[in-house]
C-alpha cells in the first residue's frame, strides 16, 4: 500500500473520530465553582494557595511517630521510602542524597507535595494544621528551623531553603 493512501486513511480515521467525539454521552454534568475549589490544591512557592492554619515542631514531631515513622525512618533518615534528612552537601559528589534539607528549593513545595500525597495509605486525610505541623518538622530535621518554629501561611513561604539559589529556572516561578 502506497504511503498516500495509507495516510489518507488515517486522516479519514482521525476526522471520524474528532466527529464522534463531538456527540456527548450525556452522562456526568459540570463541576461547580465550590467543587473545583474543593479540588484545587496548588500551592505556589510565594505561599499563594497556603490554607489557614498552623503548626509547631513539637506538634509535628509527635505527628510524625504515628504517620511517618514506619515508611521514612527515625528522623526521616531512613526507612523503606525516600530519605527525608539529611545529605546537605553531597549534590555536588559522586553520590548525591536529595533531601528536603539538601535538595528542595522552597519549603511550600514540602507543604504542598504532603497534603497532595501523605500519608502513603490515605493521601489527603491530613488536616491543615497536621500538614503544618509535618512540614515544620520536616524542615526541623534538616537543620532550616529551629525547635521552636511555627509554621503557618506567612512564616512558610519566608523560610530560605539551602539550595534555593542553585535552581536554573526556564521561568520565573
Amino acid at each position: 500500500m502506497s504511503t498516500s493512501k495509507t495516510l489518507g486513511g488515517l486522516l479519514a480515521i482521525a476526522f471520524a473520530t474528532l466527529a464522534h467525539a463531538a456527540e456527548s454521552p450525556n452522562l456526568g454534568r459540570p463541576a461547580s465553582a465550590a467543587e473545583i475549589a474543593a479540588y484545587d490544591l496548588t500551592v505556589m512557592p510565594d505561599g499563594t494557595g497556603l490554607p489557614a492554619g498552623s503548626g509547631s515542631v513539637a506538634e509535628g514531631m509527635q505527628l510524625y511517630a504515628q504517620q511517618c515513622l514506619a515508611c521514612h525512618g527515625d528522623a526521616g533518615e531512613g526507612g523503606l521510602n525516600d530519605r527525608l534528612a539529611g545529605g546537605h552537601g553531597s549534590l555536588a559528589t559522586r553520590a548525591p542524597v536529595k533531601t528536603i534539607g539538601s535538595f528542595w528549593p522552597y519549603a511550600t513545595t514540602v507543604f504542598d507535595y504532603i497534603r497532595r500525597a501523605m500519608p502513603y495509605t490515605e493521601p489527603g486525610s491530613l488536616s491543615s494544621d497536621e500538614i503544618y505541623s509535618l512540614t515544620a518538622y520536616l524542615l526541623y530535621i534538616n537543620g532550616v528551623v529551629d525547635d521552636e518554629a511555627v509554621m503557618d501561611a506567612r512564616a512558610l513561604p519566608a523560610v530560605v531553603m539551602p539550595n534555593r539559589d542553585n535552581f536554573v529556572w526556564a521561568y520565573e516561578p
